[in-house]
């Protein structure tokens, strides 16, 4: 049984910035749907962790590994939402485990550490996006609670293809005295219906 482990990261030396790219880059060579067309180089990965790891020393971000036998398999990420409405949720993104790691459940253990995090943390809602097509990973976030929220139809391109994105969503609970009002009338950037 190999030895796995989530690591946190603030900072990333040449050999963590170089595992992370095999993940990345094998991910995207094997038809990983994690936002890039074409594998990524060494460079563009090394400047994505850069802007990660600047929020993750901000407080704004967690980015965590899962370590296999000394070797990084798989990563992933939350970041808090970008504007003041916004700042009690984050979404998670870039979940990817390196495809000769498939099986030993470290998507599942990546997600799950995130969820952990953000709620101590203080988020009330953990948020993500989903091609319509990876029905694997929908089944994993469904299996940790996550509901879907929203779908828009062949809105993700990718060549001539096009796939559903789909919206994803964990409440992880409201401090005493939240008043929740869904879409009721009234109160602050409330509009009177047209008729």
């Amino acid at each position: 049984m190999p030895k796995i482990e989530l690591r946190w990261l603030h900072e990333a030396d040449d050999q963590l910035r170089a595992e992370i790219h095999t993940v990345v880059h094998d991910v995207v060579a094997a038809g990983g749907a994690v936002g890039y067309h074409s594998p990524p180089g060494l460079d563009r990965i090394s400047a994505w962790l850069d802007g990660v790891l600047k929020q993750v020393r901000d407080g704004d971000a967690a980015f965590v590994t899962a370590v296999v036998d000394g070797v990084v398999r798989a990563v992933g990420l939350w970041r808090r939402g970008g504007t003041a409405v916004f700042q009690h949720r984050c979404e998670v993104q870039q979940i990817m485990a390196h495809p000769a790691a498939r099986g030993l459940g470290l998507g599942r253990l990546v997600v799950q550490g995130l969820v952990d995090s953000a709620r101590a943390a203080g988020f009330e809602i953990v948020m993500l996006g989903v091609r319509g097509n990876n029905h694997g990973a929908i089944e994993l976030y469904e299996g940790l609670g996550f509901r879907e929220c929203g779908r828009m139809p062949n809105a993700i391109a990718v060549g001539e293809d096009r796939w559903d994105d789909v919206w994803m969503y964990l409440p992880l609970g409201y401090p005493e005295g939240t008043r929740l009002n869904g879409s009721a009338a009234g109160g602050l950037g409330s509009s009177p219906r047209r008729t």
